[in-house]
């Protein structure tokens, strides 16, 4: 059998060159982008489709050598949510296809489809196309509504059926964790023989450690400063409020803290936080705490490493991750994480070791964990050396690495049925 030499992702909600922790852009957007770089230096080529969101989008977008961004334009560029998609798949799956049938019979070697919309997508393909399919949930419903969040609505239906749609068509199935895959296998029926683990990375390059003093000055903060910093997109599931929740019990306790306690939010509204914009505001302003709450607009990679860095804690109080990157991200520049005993999280922090996992949400129980680490500089240190430990675990490349084997394994169940 040839070896693979170019694979279609499709990535239809949200593109991979969108700015993370906007809008629907987050962890997702920085895997399909990683996973795409890191492939194409292994000599594969891809072209990622995604569905153009502005008039001024070129129709094609080549960020690195071997990297080529299509902007399908399927629906009006603006003002559609995930909700609504749905009603615009046959137009992007024909845009799709018909891309594909400007070039020579057997263009492509593989599609690679990202969450469950572009999964209906990838699974039109592959069967026009003649070739596998591997699909990777990233989020799954049944998960979600499992474990909602406060003021958060569940998933639809139509997302439930979808999903089960595409785990019956994939070839394989790709979970970031042990725990992702029971979930598919339990949840969906997924035949575990289709479903293969290949856990997330982190640009070590990027997320590297950094001296806390520097990073300090160069974000303002004052060098002894008690910095515990959130990061992502401003929604229930991501569940900030605990944090400021638990900040709020902390400064009641210590009140002697407060001088030079600075609580970062970075990121934007995102999925049904648009619905209510300033409710994290005002709720720091309902807690009392406005002034030690700082809301920072999302920001470029090089410079969220420096808030990691700056940062004497990462708080991750997420209700459900698939895996969470920002905790092997925060790791990697030898900053602690403090993260919900959820999903992924289980898997990205290493408990008392890189971190310390909280049970619930509660915000005395999540009060604990913040004092602990921040009282105890023996325990800090500690987490801070085997945070640096943790992030070593998890690189692109090795993502990359064990994806072409995955990919492989999918051409084979492919012919292997085909015979």
């Amino acid at each position: 059998m040839e070896p693979i030499r170019r694979v279609a992702m499709i990535s239809l909600h949200t593109s991979p060159l969108d700015q993370p922790g906007t809008g629907d852009a987050g962890g997702m957007n920085v895997y399909v982008l990683e996973l795409a770089k890191r492939l194409a230096h292994q000599g594969v080529a891809v072209d990622v489709f995604t569905r153009a969101t502005a008039s001024r989008l070129p129709q094609l977008v080549d960020p690195y050598d071997g990297v080529r961004v299509h902007h399908v334009h399927a629906g009006p560029f603006e003002g559609l949510t995930k909700v609504e998609l749905p009603g615009q798949l046959c137009t992007f799956a024909r845009e799709v296809l018909r891309a594909e049938a400007a070039h020579p019979l057997g263009y492509y070697d593989l599609v690679h489809s990202h969450y469950w919309l572009s999964g209906q997508v990838g699974a039109l393909a592959r069967d026009r196309w003649g070739v596998p399919l591997v699909h990777s949930m990233h989020t799954m419903a049944k998960v979600k509504n499992d474990a909602l969040a406060d003021g958060d609505v569940p998933e639809p239906a139509a997302r439930v059926i979808g999903e089960e749609q595409v785990v019956e068509a994939a070839d394989v199935l790709v979970a970031n964790t042990d725990l992702e895959a029971r979930q598919l296998i339990d949840l969906y029926g997924a035949e575990p023989r289709r479903v293969q683990v290949v856990h997330p990375g982190v640009d070590l390059d990027v997320f590297r450690p950094y001296d806390k003093a520097a990073a300090r000055t160069a974000l303002g903060l004052s060098r002894d400063a008690a910095v515990l910093l959130f990061a992502g997109r401003i929604q229930p599931l991501k569940a900030p409020d605990v944090l400021l929740r638990a900040v709020a019990v902390l400064l009641r306790r210590l009140p002697a803290l407060r001088g030079r306690l600075v609580v970062p939010i970075v990121g934007g509204p995102s999925g049904s936080g648009l619905d209510r914009p300033e409710s994290l505001a005002a709720l720091a302003a309902e807690l009392g705490i406005c002034d030690v709450v700082r809301f920072v607009p999302p920001v470029s990679q090089a410079e969220l490493a420096q808030w990691y860095a700056a940062a004497t804690l990462v708080a991750v109080p997420s209700y459900n991750e698939s895996f969470g990157l920002v905790a092997i991200e925060a790791q990697a520049t030898g900053t602690p994480v403090v993260a919900a005993a959820v999903g992924g999280l289980t898997t990205a922090v290493r408990h008392g070791h890189s971190g310390l996992l909280v049970d619930g949400h509660g915000a005395e129980r999540w009060a604990d964990a913040l004092v602990r680490v921040l009282l105890d500089d023996e325990l800090r240190l500690s987490l801070e050396a085997g945070a640096l430990e943790q992030a070593r675990a998890f690189s692109w490349e090795m993502t990359a690495r064990r994806t072409l084997e995955v990919y492989e394994h999918a051409r084979f169940a492919l012919h292997e049925g085909a015979a």
